[in-house]
């Protein structure tokens, strides 16, 4: 039977990029006789846009001398589960590739990082403050496409619940915003956040107006931290979704700036004490 050609989802990608670094430094045409196969099948395995097995997984493996069983089978189960399997298959097609990528992934994470220079981070707005993101996409693409961003944002924060952390750096200037529907909407987002940092697996910071902007200057950027044998990506956001690496010094970069950035907020416990002073003046 012919080899079946399938869609280079993200999860597609990322077995066949772990199996090219299992691979190594052995030739490709070496690695592709050890299963019987040529170059061009090997070639769209490790880019994921051919189909391989769990059981093609293992033997592959065994013929590398990948020793981490525990590894191999992460990585022969990913390989296994069906197209279009997830919560989110419902929005192929609706929203942009680069989006569901990262939906998918952001979904799988097990700790996340993430900064904002001007919003407040999608994993922590309110459905009121979600609503107001998303009116430039009802005045632009009309009213279904925005309820279908609403919605979206709103069922992947049903990963802050198996989270093992997140650690999410927000600007001070996003509570000046003003919005139509009134000041309801920022006090409804404020107690959003202060529910958020009560969580025992959530820091929350708050980024001062007084920062240097040079600290901002590079726009928001998310950190997705796996388990083994998964590599970690940074994913740089952008208007169709963002763009994702997963070049380990690049990760390593955007680590650095990070922690940079987390060192020059307020503390979890001022930002909650900044938060409470905010929707008090907004109670007034």
């Amino acid at each position: 039977m012919p080899q079946k050609r399938a869609t280079p989802t993200i999860k597609r990608r990322r077995v066949g990029a772990q199996l090219r670094r299992w691979r190594g430094d052995m030739k490709s045409g070496d690695a592709a006789k050890l299963m019987g196969w040529d170059i061009t099948r090997l070639s769209r395995i490790e880019r994921g846009t051919y189909r391989v097995s769990g059981d093609e997984v293992r033997a592959f493996t065994a013929k590398l001398g990948v020793t981490d069983t525990e590894a191999v089978e992460a990585v022969a189960l990913a390989a296994e589960e069906p197209m279009g399997a997830g919560w989110w298959a419902p929005y192929a097609g609706h929203v942009s590739e680069p989006l569901l990528d990262f939906v998918q992934l952001e979904a799988e994470a097990t700790t996340i990082r993430v900064q904002h220079g001007i919003l407040i981070p999608g994993l922590l707005q309110s459905p009121g403050y979600i609503r107001e993101m998303v009116k430039q996409v009802a005045k632009t693409k009309g009213p279904r496409q925005a309820g279908l961003y609403i919605n979206l944002r709103l069922a992947r924060q049903s990963v802050l619940s198996r989270l093992t952390r997140l650690h999410a750096l927000f600007p001070e200037s996003a509570l000046h915003a003003q919005f139509d529907a009134g000041p309801s909407v920022m006090r409804d987002q404020i107690v959003r956040l202060l529910d958020a940092a009560d969580q025992p697996n959530t820091e929350l910071q708050m980024v001062p107006l007084t920062i240097h902007p040079t600290y901002i200057a590079d726009g928001a950027t998310t950190i997705l931290i796996f388990d083994k044998p998964w590599v970690n990506v940074g994913s740089v956001d952008g208007p169709l979704g963002g763009t994702h690496v997963e070049d380990r010094d690049q990760v390593a970069w955007m680590e650095e700036d990070f922690a940079l950035l987390a060192e020059a907020a307020l503390s979890a416990e001022d930002t909650r004490v900044r938060l409470r002073e905010y929707l008090e003046r907004l109670s007034k």
